[in-house]
């Protein structure tokens, strides 16, 4: 696939305060992944700016091999039992009022990580009563029992991405497919936690491909909807087919919020996590 250029409206300068260098200072000092770094997330600079940041659990290698993401593959060691502790102490230290917590996958565990998933939360909430906290989870699976360990925690908010429209699915992600991530977000939804989750454009897919995954996903229970632009994170990753315009990205969020969404994000540069602090007021 010929290489697209990258538009202007892309390319940002991360800029650093004070604040920026607590929060690395924190991430740096206790040994945390965030998928800030792992993902090489465009808003890095300004989230960490805010003093916000979202943890990787569960190590920072992941046993799938999905062709868009930029987090290491391969043989993960068994995770950290003190890493709930950690996250829970520094979300203290860096006084945040809304937390974001995300892992990578973990199949080679009997339980796919979901009792560490479910000991994070718990550190969390015992440490930071007052901390508003979303869980953006992989599909463990599509295994129930696993899910509702994780809904049995009660996040505020619990997250879960489709990624890309139904036909591009098998292309890019490893395992995961596209009816078995609409099958998490179903059980999130029926246990009455808002149900999130997010989409890549720029993968080739259609308009009318993306409006069918707003479809389903409202159907699946879904309430909250990020779209972002997929950005290439190395040349051995999926090729970007296409930048999206900034007048794309806003149709689809008035398509979006008109076919039911409580809120769609949408831009170039939104990521699952961008912004999450607003969307509490819609649980």
């Amino acid at each position: 696939m010929e290489h697209v250029k990258k538009p202007e409206w892309l390319k940002i300068s991360i800029g650093t305060n004070a604040r920026y260098a607590e929060t690395k200072r924190i991430v740096d000092t206790h040994r945390l992944h965030t998928i800030c770094s792992s993902g090489r997330c465009p808003n890095l600079g300004e989230c960490w700016g805010k003093g916000t940041a979202t943890f990787l659990i569960a190590g920072a290698v992941c046993t799938r091999s999905c062709k868009f993401c930029n987090t290491q593959s391969g043989r993960p060691l068994p995770p950290d039992a003190d890493e709930p502790e950690q996250v829970a102490n520094s979300i203290r230290l860096m006084k945040l009022e809304h937390a974001v917590v995300t892992s990578v996958d973990r199949d080679d565990l009997p339980d796919l990580g979901a009792s560490h998933w479910a000991a994070t939360i718990r550190a969390i909430r015992r440490v930071n009563p007052a901390t508003t906290l979303e869980t953006l989870i992989p599909d463990f699976q599509g295994r129930e029992e696993l899910i509702r360990q994780v809904v049995a925690e009660r996040p505020d908010i619990i997250s879960h991405n489709l990624e890309t429209v139904r036909r591009i699915t098998p292309l890019v992600r490893s395992v995961a497919t596209y009816d078995n991530s609409l099958h998490v977000l179903r059980l999130i939804a029926d246990s009455g936690i808002t149900a999130k989750s997010g989409l890549m454009v720029g993968l080739g897919e259609t308009p009318a491909e993306v409006e069918q995954a707003m479809d389903d996903l409202l159907a699946a229970g879904c309430r909250i909807l990020t779209i972002g632009q997929y950005l290439q994170p190395s040349r051995r990753h999926y090729p970007v087919a296409e930048y999206v315009s900034p007048e794309q990205f806003k149709r689809y969020k008035a398509t979006g919020e008109a076919k039911g969404f409580a809120l769609v994000e949408s831009g170039p540069l939104v990521r699952s996590s961008y912004y999450a602090e607003k969307h509490l007021h819609l649980r």
